[in-house]
């Protein structure tokens, strides 16, 4: 699946951006644009040459504003749009993703940037919830890590009144980290990108983890636990010995663990 449709992903050393490439749709995503975020970010995860990633929008109006649902003919796990799993993936993904929100972000496209772990907004960007006023609402990543990020009454404020927030609001609230003029931007966001790159990629995994799971219970103690200490554990003496006693059908020398 790299000859994408839905979605433009371009790499430059260290650092992958993927783009939704749907402007005149407002880079909603649909179903088929969900399955190949979920082939990009895997591709991310995969490759170790890549260290951080950008999440934007082509054009320069829309981010995204959200998800284009198909009729569903009769209840089939199969046609539900696969939005969550784009959002899991992005949260537990032991790499930085960095937001650039060039236009508008609305609806799933504000939850969308808001569980990426940094969010760079261009001057012109408006963020926005408009679940009440569509028939629509988000009741786990677009409700809790919005009131994690923003506070609960401005999570509520957002969710329930429909506001829009300019760029500028955003950066006040906490919805954004930097704000930067338009034409800037992408360069901005690949710039930090790029300082993430430089980071200990174990140190960056282990903090991902432990935030996300603070909402994951036992996935994300599990992430936390064998993506990060069980690869150092496994590197260790002890885990050597362990295993090659095992294997040899011995004891093993466990006194030499204390040395």
């Amino acid at each position: 699946m790299s000859d994408y449709t839905d979605i433009l992903v371009e790499q430059d050393d260290a650092v992958l951006t993927i783009a939704i490439n749907r402007p005149d749709a407002g880079n909603k995503f649909r179903h088929h644009t969900c399955l190949e975020l979920l082939h990009a970010l895997q591709r991310f995860r995969l490759d170790p040459a890549l260290r951080a990633a950008v999440l934007t929008g082509t054009g320069e109006k829309f981010f995204c504003i959200g998800g284009e649902h198909e009729p569903i003919k009769s209840f089939d796990q199969s046609q539900v749009l696969p939005i969550i799993d784009v959002y899991q993936a992005i949260d537990v993904i032991p790499k930085p993703i960095v937001a650039a929100v060039n236009g508008f972000a609305v609806g799933g496209g504000n939850v969308l940037h808001t569980v990426c772990d940094l969010t760079i907004a261009a001057d012109t960007a408006v963020f926005r919830q408009v679940g009440p006023m569509v028939g629509s609402f988000d009741a786990g990543y677009g409700s809790w890590y919005l009131e994690d990020t923003i506070g609960r009454k401005r999570a509520k404020e957002m969710w329930y009144l429909n506001r829009k927030y300019s760029a500028a609001q955003a950066r006040e609230m906490g919805l954004a980290n930097e704000v930067v003029p338009a034409a800037e931007l992408r360069e901005r966001a690949a710039e930090v990108a790029r300082e993430l790159a430089t980071r200990s990629p174990m140190a960056l995994g282990a903090l991902k983890a432990a935030f996300s799971g603070r909402h994951n219970g036992v996935s994300g103690q599990a992430r936390l636990a064998h993506d990060q200490y069980l690869s150092v554990y496994l590197a260790t003496k002890e885990a050597h010995e362990m295993s090659e006693a095992f294997a040899e059908r011995r004891q093993p020398d466990t006194e030499s663990f204390w040395a």
